[in-house]
């Protein structure tokens, strides 16, 4: 079945969703919540650089059109330590008003769900209003993606490669895993504060692989792809109905991370490394970045942001702006959110273990 088809399933869903979130507001009394005259804070825990960045700052000049009162939404980036910081901090939050946001990510998810020890928050204290799926792509400078053998990378073994790295427990997983899958030797510059930071460093010549969501690929390496300095090498790809990697329909003509194992010899796309690889692909990406109101959010306040993302999938533009954008992925609200959130913050006790061991043998990093 046809990527498609998977949105189009997603539509439907949606459409339950959104009867479900009228519901809620009939429940609720059907007042919702008046934000006129304040301001809206919506935290990212991350440098202003990155595909989260990109993601908030599409969506907060349409949320401020589409919240009730059309107050002004600001987006405040709080970046440290691979985003816990910021996630802590929103844990701490209590709700008082509906003026206090989150946007959380799969950078965000991954500690959580590997139980990192720096991680305070738990997301069923949060209440989810949006969810987005997303992608990734990885590129190489023209020198280095000249010496590929079409989709075969095994000519790419023998080189050295540095990689701008938000953190070992982080999204950076798939990447890393990823790339020592086809053979590669990556060294990692840990401690980065976002996505963006390591297209700088890429754009610098500090390293010289590199991979970025699809929002700030758009935006970010695009214009290098144009200008020559760098080639798209693969996507992680997307999911079809049967939940097998297809490619991802915003990047069609580039093959996927699973096209380019298949061609390298030594690369299999079978066994407990595979298992691994994708659990914590479909983990994070596919549900990638979500946006929060604090625990004790009531009932009202959830269904006014719902019905507010609800309004802004409406736009007869939307399509066409987001796709620009942020590319071509579910927004997704009410039911179909709190699905995505479940399947985001979930992996099988064998995925974990692996890369629980993976991260401990190739970085030290120990989460026993």
């Amino acid at each position: 079945m046809s990527t498609f088809k998977t949105t189009r399933r997603v539509a439907v869903s949606l459409i339950a969703a959104a009867t479900a979130t009228f519901a809620l507001q009939a429940q609720a009394g059907g007042h919702g919540i008046d934000l006129k005259g304040k301001t809206v804070e919506w935290i990212i825990p991350f440098s202003e650089t990155g595909g989260s960045a990109k993601w908030a700052n599409f969506f907060a000049p349409l949320l401020s059109e589409a919240l009730p009162g059309e107050p002004t939404v600001v987006v405040k980036f709080m970046p440290g330590a691979g985003s816990t910081k910021g996630a802590n901090f929103f844990q701490e939050t209590e709700f008082e008003d509906g003026t206090t946001i989150f946007g959380s990510s799969g950078s965000t998810q991954f500690p959580f769900l590997l139980g990192d020890p720096r991680v305070k928050y738990n997301y069923a204290d949060w209440n989810v209003v949006l969810a987005s799926g997303t992608g990734g792509v990885a590129y190489l400078p023209p020198e280095l993606a000249a010496k590929m053998d079409g989709m075969n990378a095994a000519p790419l073994q023998g080189e050295d490669f540095i990689y701008g790295n938000q953190g070992a427990t982080r999204l950076d997983l798939v990447p890393t895993l990823a790339w020592e899958m086809l053979g590669l030797n990556v060294e990692s510059v840990m401690g980065i504060k976002g996505r963006g930071d390591g297209r700088l460093m890429f754009e610098r010549g500090e390293a010289n692989i590199d991979y970025q969501t699809s929002s700030s690929y758009l935006s970010g390496v695009t214009p290098l792809v144009e200008a020559g300095t760098a080639v798209p090498m693969m996507t992680w790809g997307a999911l079809d109905d049967d939940g097998n990697i297809v490619r991802d329909p915003t990047f069609p003509d580039i093959p996927t991370f699973k096209e380019i194992c298949e061609a390298t010899d030594g690369c299999e796309t079978s066994g407990e490394k595979w298992d691994a690889w994708k659990a914590f692909f479909i983990a994070g990406f596919p549900a990638q970045k979500m946006v929060f109101l604090p625990k004790g959010a009531s009932a009202d306040a959830i269904a006014t942001y719902t019905a507010a993302f609800d309004a802004i999938k409406a736009r007869p533009d939307f399509a066409e702006i987001s796709g620009k954008r942020l590319g071509k992925y579910p927004q997704m609200t009410g039911a179909a959110a709190k699905k995505a959130l479940d399947s985001g913050t979930k992996v099988t006790p064998e995925a974990k273990g692996f890369v629980v061991n993976w991260l401990q043998e190739k970085y030290g990093v120990s989460l026993n």
